[in-house]
């Protein structure tokens, strides 16, 4: 069974616009955060260490001068901090600082909220019906 290509249209339609409402309550009550620097900041708490920029370009899926703008933009505002790698006296780690993890933790318990909202109009079958469903979308 395929998807018509009206119904995958809705469906891209609707997806679309609940991601977007989505980034707009993560970014609520938080100025010059785009989404680009939000990935940055979610990568190095994932990471649970320091990352080199390499090795952050290369989870974020750009190219090192990217990353280093972003950084730049990042450090300026407190939110990150570059340190030497104590491996490789070249290199240079990324590291979230306190500021960061806090903001990072504000656009969460945004997104979490907007997201309940949301969710309050499903039944929990539902909610769950759509777990299980996004679940199977996004498998690779």
């Amino acid at each position: 069974m395929t998807a018509s290509d009206d119904t995958a249209e809705q469906i891209a339609a609707r997806l679309d616009g609940i991601v977007r409402r989505q980034r707009r309550a993560a970014k609520a009550d938080v100025e010059g955060l785009t989404h680009g620097r939000f990935r940055v900041l979610r990568t190095l708490d994932q990471a649970d260490r320091p990352l080199r920029l390499s090795e952050l370009a290369t989870q974020l899926g750009i190219v090192p001068r990217s990353a280093t703008s972003v950084v730049d933009d990042l450090e300026a505002g407190g939110l990150l901090a570059r340190q030497p790698d104590p491996h490789d006296r070249r290199a240079t780690l990324v590291a979230l600082t306190p500021a960061g993890a806090d903001l990072l933790a504000t656009v969460r318990r945004n997104r979490r909220d907007a997201m309940v909202t949301l969710l309050d109009r499903l039944t929990p079958d539902e909610q769950s019906t759509l777990l299980g469903l996004l679940n199977r979308l996004a498998d690779d």
